[in-house]
């Protein structure tokens, strides 16, 4: 039997899971100074994230070690072809997604990021683990990026950038959801009105929390 990529990958992503448990420190350090309220207020502005974002440009805010296995099984066990991603970051979850879709026979994966610095740290990642044939990188503000040249079909979405905006993201890749697409939001406790659009009933969608920290929704209308 060929061994899955995501075996392949085990000591890179290792490597990567360490330094984002290391950076954490950055991260606590970013938001200590604010209450509980103005932590809300800013994650939930589609404005005032930007500058905690710049400040954590060295932090690779990854996935969990079990989000990133759950991402990699549920693009395999769909059958993946097509994958779109919202927040890149260091490419963690990227790498995890990209292993999946070679592990499928390959495909497109489209992701967003709007720190240049973390893009580009990304892209080695990828290049590292031999994925960036599958991955284009689009820098930028993804309400830009993801506007136009999405494939017809989409398979899978990951939200895990700017937690406002998850509503806007998902009015951008809607009309290109197959029935049967996955999306996973990771943080979403932090988009309330993404939240109540996926689970209202009518939606088009079935969405139930999964884990500690993980939205798990498919589109079903």
């Amino acid at each position: 039997m060929t061994t899955p990529t995501i075996t392949s990958l085990a000591p890179l992503l290792d490597r990567l899971f360490l330094k984002d448990e290391a950076a954490r420190g950055v991260l606590h350090a970013a938001v200590a100074h604010l209450s509980d309220e103005e932590r809300a207020r800013m994650m939930r502005s589609k404005t005032g994230y930007r500058e905690l974002y710049g400040r954590l440009r060295d932090v690779p805010l990854a996935v969990s070690r079990e989000t990133g296995r759950l991402l990699y099984m549920l693009a395999r066990s769909s059958r993946a072809k097509t994958i779109v991603e919202f927040g890149t970051s260091f490419g963690i979850s990227t790498l995890h997604l990209a292993a999946a879709l070679r592990d499928n026979g390959g495909g497109r994966l489209v992701t967003s990021e709007f720190e240049p610095a973390k893009a580009a740290r990304a892209r080695d990642n990828l290049t590292t683990g031999g994925l960036i044939d599958l991955v284009e990188i689009r820098e930028g503000d993804a309400l830009t990026t993801l506007s136009a040249d999405l494939p017809d079909t989409i398979d899978l979405v990951l939200l895990d950038g700017a937690k406002a905006l998850y509503p806007d993201i998902l009015d951008l890749v809607e009309g290109h959801l197959r029935p049967g697409a996955i999306i996973v939001a990771d943080n979403a406790d932090d988009s309330p009105d993404y939240l109540a659009r996926v689970r209202e009933p009518g939606s088009g969608y079935l969405s139930t929390a999964f884990a500690e920290d993980v939205e798990l929704t498919v589109r079903i209308g």
